[in-house]
């Protein structure tokens, strides 16, 4: 069973063993995988939007298994 929701003006089609991940880093292109959530994108965007950065981190939201596999991102 697939499902459909719209993110950030993109819709998205997942599935319940679809894999997001939340990646917090700093400086150039170093990300690190701190939450790993399989099939609820709505739990992923709750801990996305909980994350405050500042002082030169940054955080993503991805899917992997997308074409595109970022969903969002936010520097600081």
């Amino acid at each position: 069973m697939f499902l459909t929701t719209e993110l950030n003006g993109k819709t998205i089609v997942y599935h319940e063993d679809t894999e997001f991940l939340v990646q917090i880093g700093r400086g150039k292109g170093s990300y690190k995988t701190r939450w790993s959530f399989k099939g609820n994108l709505y739990q992923a965007v709750k801990y996305y939007n909980g994350l405050n950065v500042g002082y030169g981190y940054k955080k993503r939201l991805l899917m992997p298994s997308s074409p595109k596999p970022t969903l969002a991102v936010c520097r600081s």
